[in-house]
């Protein structure tokens, strides 16, 4: 009996999209091993400029030469464009970024390149697909969405339209940026007022971000809240610096994913913070967690209350609590 292989079955999946270059890195690869047929020969990217689209191809394609990203440009042409289908040792892969092409090209010389390498049944990367979409005349075999979080299609003839999955994007890309925006000013904060410099988790919820703590510090989430609304009210620029850092006006803070942030501090709506530290039992942290935009904190009600000191598993497993 033939099975259907899994992969068929997906018509979307969503993950929150990490903020560092390294989480961006590990969720690329994982995506990669999860969804990605050996036959996928056309894949869309979409997302705005500085979402971490590049970032996250590096991930599905360790090795892949980028026409260009945020950090610079490939002065040379794309070897899409001299690609010979008799060329028996020419590239497997090609990556297209369609928005700095048609600074150089037509329309209708990319979407020629396209077809002339899927002809040839070899792969090509679309980054922001959405814009050759229509040219092109049909979709990709999967396309892979960036904005505050990343999604991953498997498009049928119902759709999904690049063109809605770019609009998505777009309208969500802000609160990502937000959110890993506050992270750092809660980190530096953290540094420079309270000398905490301990290895620290960093993950994601929605519209917010999660600071895991190895100990319960004796800080005031409260006073910290503010200390950090203090910083954004200043309206200070923000901007990508030299190597792993993000500048807050003048002053460089460490950041892998420099230019994932607004362009200002006073770009940041509604930050607030949960007012107590949680604890999360399997790992042992303490969690920190703060968020923004205007939807309220629901999620946090639906937890049961930790009311446990110890980090130790077995003992959560042995007293679990009473009043689920």
């Amino acid at each position: 009996m033939t099975q259907m292989p899994i992969k068929d079955n997906l018509t979307r999946s969503i993950y929150y999209a990490p903020r560092g270059r390294f989480r961006m890195f590990t969720l690329g690869s994982e995506l990669s091993r999860l969804y990605l047929h050996p036959t996928d020969l056309l894949i869309g990217i979409i997302g705005a400029p500085g979402s971490g689209k590049s970032t996250l191809i590096r991930g599905l394609f360790p090795g892949l030469e980028l026409t260009n990203d945020d950090d610079g440009i490939n002065k040379r042409t794309s070897d899409i464009f001299d690609f010979d289908p008799n060329d028996f040792f020419a590239g497997h892969t090609f990556h297209l970024d369609v928005h700095y092409e048609l600074a150089f090209h037509q329309h209708h010389h990319i979407v020629d390149a396209i077809r002339t390498a899927l002809l040839a049944k070899k792969r090509v990367v679309v980054e922001h697909f959405d814009l050759v979409y229509k040219q092109l005349g049909f979709n990709a075999q999967i396309i892979f969405g960036i904005g505050e979080e990343v999604r991953v299609y498997r498009p049928s003839i119902f759709g999904p339209s690049p063109l809605k999955i770019q609009q998505w994007a777009a309208d969500h890309l802000k609160y990502r940026l937000m959110a890993h925006t506050a992270e750092d000013l809660v980190g530096k904060v953290l540094s420079e007022f309270y000398g905490l410099k301990q290895k620290q988790l960093h993950s994601d919820v929605r519209h917010g971000f999660i600071i895991g703590l190895e100990e319960k510090p004796d800080i005031d989430i409260f006073v910290l809240q503010n200390q950090v609304l203090d910083i954004i009210s200043k309206a200070l620029p923000v901007s990508a610096g030299k190597g792993d850092y993000v500048m807050f006006g003048g002053d460089p803070f460490y950041c892998t994913g420099k230019r994932i942030h607004v362009k200002n501090t006073s770009q940041i709506e509604n930050f607030r913070m949960l007012k107590e530290y949680r604890l999360d039992p399997i790992s042992g942290k303490y969690l920190l967690v703060g968020v923004v935009g205007e939807e309220p904190i629901e999620v946090f009600d639906e937890h049961p209350p930790i009311q446990i000191e110890s980090t130790a598993l077995e003992s959560v497993l042995k007293n679990p609590p009473t009043d689920r």
